[in-house]
């Protein structure tokens, strides 16, 4: 295998610019279908609200996480808060890349950091759903890229993607550094897998997704371009770096896990998550939460197997199986769980797939179905007592 500067690890795929052009001029009818599905959950969390006698907007700006990102916003890193069990809770397990952004769009707008954050996932959404729909384009064409989009949005736990969280932001990022893994633009894809991994700690899954890729195609064709190595190099520096930041600040190497430890976030291999599982199978009414816990974990751990299956690019199946994993064998907070597993939007590709088959009447209808439920479910989930 040799080493060189030549441009045929970041060659352009089949189809090159031909094939993007049309992608984004159309790639605004999947950016106005998520849209649509989103203002349809807004619709319905400003009405459940409503008659619950709660403020919509303080739902999705200021509770749980993005209190915490606001005071990063505002006065930076360093505050910490005592639980009711004694455990100090840092905001050093928040990564830094949402409040920079609400710190600037608070400073050259009228917006307070809160709103800046909402601004902030607004536009994430919407860019989220163009990277998505050109990931799923590029393998499938138009209709597979729309339904993609489409389903993302209206995932039960969609309203996320509307609120001064991190998840807009994340997948935003993400999805552009796979489709960039996947037309072989090594560099632009290792910043962005930079940015995401300033976002979220799983932002490491898109670095290892970019590393896989490179291995693939530098086996291939026995080549490792400058490019290549460049975007290689780069994917992990964002995680990396904030990770190492806390660990100085903390005097230990391991000083984010210890962090995150405080928050009772662990990696147990499922055994946490298992537990409990069991504990919501003894009795009634929550044994339906429990049956619900194991076929929405049974779907998931399906998808993925499909995808394998249907021998999805090695960058999506890798960014999705440590997602998952992540998600799946963490000893964190329980009702997170589906919110952790929202980046895995190439779980979706099968579904999308098989809808491109049936008539547009009938997977408009499916997709109907899918965008109210979400939107009752995630107004429900906002004003339910715990945090998403």
């Amino acid at each position: 295998m040799r080493v060189g500067s030549g441009r045929t690890g970041c060659r352009e795929p089949a189809g090159g610019l031909t094939e993007a052009a049309p992608a984004l001029r159309r790639a605004w009818t999947a950016v106005a279908a998520f849209a649509a599905v989103r203002a349809l959950g807004l619709l319905a969390l400003a009405l459940w609200s409503r008659i619950a006698g709660k403020d919509a907007h303080a739902l999705l700006s200021a509770r749980w996480d993005s209190l915490w990102y606001v005071r990063v916003a505002d006065f930076g890193y360093d505050f910490t808060l005592t639980a009711p069990d004694g455990r100090v809770l840092s905001d050093l397990a928040f990564f830094p890349l949402l409040p920079w952004l609400e710190k600037g769009v608070a400073a050259v707008s009228p917006l307070g950091p809160a709103d800046a954050g909402l601004l902030v996932s607004a536009v994430a959404g919407l860019a989220a759903a163009w990277g998505i729909y050109l990931t799923g384009h590029h393998l499938h064409g138009h209709r597979v890229g729309l339904l993609l989009v489409t389903l993302w949005a209206a995932v039960p736990v969609g309203i996320v993607q509307s609120m001064a969280y991190s998840e807009a932001l994340f997948v935003a990022l993400s999805a552009w550094a796979l489709y960039a893994v996947l037309r072989h633009r090594w560099v632009e894809a290792g910043l962005l897998a930079s940015l995401a991994g300033l976002t979220r700690p799983v932002g490491l899954a898109v670095a290892a997704a970019l590393w896989a890729a490179a291995a693939v195609e530098a086996r291939r064709t026995r080549h490792i371009g400058a490019r290549m190595v460049a975007g290689a190099v780069l994917a992990p520096l964002g995680a990396a770096g904030y990770v190492l930041w806390v660990g100085l600040r903390r005097g230990s190497p391991l000083g984010y896990l210890d962090v995150q430890a405080t928050w009772g976030n662990g990696f147990d291999g499922g055994l946490a998550y298992g537990e409990f599982i069991v504990e919501h199978l003894g009795g009634w009414p929550v044994v339906l939460a429990g049956l619900g816990l194991i076929a929405g974990t049974a779907l998931a751990l399906g998808a993925y197997v499909v995808c394998v299956r249907q021998r999805q690019p090695v960058a999506l199946l890798v960014y999705t199986g440590i997602v998952l994993v992540l998600a799946l064998c963490s000893s964190g907070y329980f009702g997170s769980k589906p919110r952790l597993l929202l980046p895995a939007f190439p779980l979706l590709l099968p579904v999308a797939v098989a809808l491109a088959r049936v008539r547009t009447a009938r997977s408009v209808g499916v997709l109907a179905v899918l965008a109210l439920g979400s939107a009752v479910y995630g107004a429900s989930w906002l004003n339910g007592s715990g945090p998403p």
